[in-house]
């Protein structure tokens, strides 16, 4: 019998990354679709997959993808985008649907959240709801796997009860403290997607996943700070705070910007408590039962702990459009792109300068002025950005895709070449160049160029508002990451 041959969609993303290798493990053959191969790159399975480049939004480019696939993994969402996002969502799911059963795929197993019935749905979970609605009636036997919170390292849920309970010893908290909640290790869910693509094919329909446990939120926090090690959190639950004052809270507070944090604390209102555990019946618990909510815990702090974290939330394409364009495109030509450009020798080698280069930002900081850095992170929290916060997936180790605070790695040529693209909100696009190079007498070069690409007249304001202060910025930017590499050769 030939191997599965499986395509996953939101390969780069939190699940996905995740997923591919436990599919290549299980004996699939795996095809990735994905906007960007640079990202796809990053991964240690993209040599044992196929990856192909394409668009969601082109039916074109999803027609191609899906020949010759038995299983489809949609694991696309739009959360966080703003604006209509359920209607993208549907009008996405709607596309692929149709053309699975155009190229006769055999199974779509689709990874959404619980729907409680009998109560009003959050935005969030009435798009997931749709989106399964739309996949089960493609007329593809199709498996809607249904989560609550997922437990793991990285990810969006988890990261925000983390920073909650780490930064918070006492809370002021909405009412949706007290929602029943029926949390799930990261490593059971991949391990239901994985058995999903052997079900019968007479067996279409929507599955609930959830542990061991139900817990309300509250007790979610507190197991955490005691797993954690952290005295006991003092809670004070007040009916007043709505979900938009809450996901600014929780935006301020933790590297979830506002934009993703509003629809998961407007779903934190839905009881998300499995109805029923039929997927046992196609994929067995394993061994020694589901993973409990504290060792989920202990082994996604653990990741944490080690620098081991694969995929992290921030690792999918941020919220909001995507810019366009790169600073070395030739569209450029004729228009305005401002340039701050800096180089200077250092007295240490091109490796112990890249080494500083490549640790930029997180706790490490950005070399120069802190204060106006911090300024600014905050300044870009408050607008719905996603400020300073956001950190590093990992302190010493830089691929494309990773965030960087509020920038995103765009481009890096290991030991030579960083280039970061800014996130925070502005009115353009910008850009940080970071380049090592060496003389003919041997001697280390350190190339540091701004760019920025003004969008109205406002752009332009913003560029020479900012200016006088690049020579404070930048220029001891430069001249710290200097030292701090000269400093390694000692």
């Amino acid at each position: 019998m030939p191997p599965t041959r499986s395509l996953v969609t939101g390969a780069t993303g939190y699940v996905g990354g995740r997923l591919v290798p436990q599919l290549l493990e299980a004996g699939h053959v795996v095809r990735v679709m994905v906007r960007d191969e640079r990202k796809a790159r990053t991964h240690d399975w993209s040599d044992d997959v196929e990856i192909f480049v394409g668009d969601a939004s082109s039916t074109e480019d999803v027609r191609a993808a899906m020949e010759g696939v038995d299983v489809l993994y949609y694991l696309l969402h739009s959360i966080g985008t703003g604006g209509d996002f359920g209607a993208t969502e549907k009008d996405m799911a709607q596309r692929f649907a149709d053309e699975a059963k155009r190229a006769g795929v055999s199974r779509i197993v689709y990874l959404g959240g619980m729907i409680p019935e009998g109560e009003q749905l959050s935005e969030h979970l009435s798009s997931r709801g749709e989106v399964g609605d739309v996949l089960l009636d493609s007329g593809v036997p199709t498996t809607v796997l249904q989560a609550g919170v997922i437990i793991g390292s990285g990810s969006a849920s988890f990261e925000m009860l983390r920073y909650l309970t780490e930064r918070l010893p006492v809370m002021v908290t909405p009412k949706w403290v007290n929602t029943r909640i029926q949390p799930i290790a990261v490593r059971d869910v991949l391990r239901y997607l994985v058995g999903s693509a052997d079900m019968p094919a007479d067996v279409s329909r929507r599955f609930d996943i959830g542990g061991p446990e139900v817990l309300t939120y509250l007790e979610l926090m507190q197991r955490f700070a005691q797993i954690a090690g952290l005295p006991r959190r003092r809670i004070l639950k007040v009916p007043v705070l709505t979900p938009g004052l809450s996901s600014h809270w929780i935006g301020l507070i933790t590297p979830v910007p506002a934009g993703l944090a509003r629809p998961l604390v407007e779903s934190l209102k839905n009881t998300v408590v499995a109805s029923e555990t039929d997927i046992r019946q196609y994929v067995p618990d394993p061994e020694g039962g589901l993973i409990d909510f504290d060792r989920s815990v202990e082994l996604a702090l653990t990741k944490i702990q080690n620098l081991d974290v694969p995929t992290s939330w921030s690792s999918a394409a941020t919220a909001g459009a995507p810019a366009e364009g790169l600073p070395t495109d030739p569209d450029w030509a004729g228009g305005s792109l401002y340039k701050d450009e800096r180089t200077r020798e250092v007295d240490a080698s091109p490796e112990h300068l890249w080494t500083v280069i490549e640790g930029i930002g997180g706790r490490n900081g950005w070399y120069s002025w802190a204060l106006a850095w911090w300024v600014r992170g905050v300044l870009d929290r408050f607008v719905g950005g996603p400020g300073l916060r956001r950190g590093r997936r990992n302190p010493r180790d830089l691929v494309v895709g990773d965030a960087v605070d509020f920038w995103r790695v765009e481009e890096t040529d290991d030991h030579s070449f960083l280039r970061l693209r800014a996130e925070m909100r502005l009115p353009g696009l910008a850009w940080l160049e970071m380049q090592v190079g060496s003389t003919e007498g041997g001697t280390t070069t350190f190339h540091h160029r701004a760019l920025f690409h003004p969008k109205g007249l406002l752009g332009h304001v913003y560029w020479w508002a900012v200016w006088p202060f690049h020579g404070i910025v930048f220029g001891s930017m430069q001249r710290n990451i200097a030292k701090a590499a000269e400093a390694l050769e000692d």
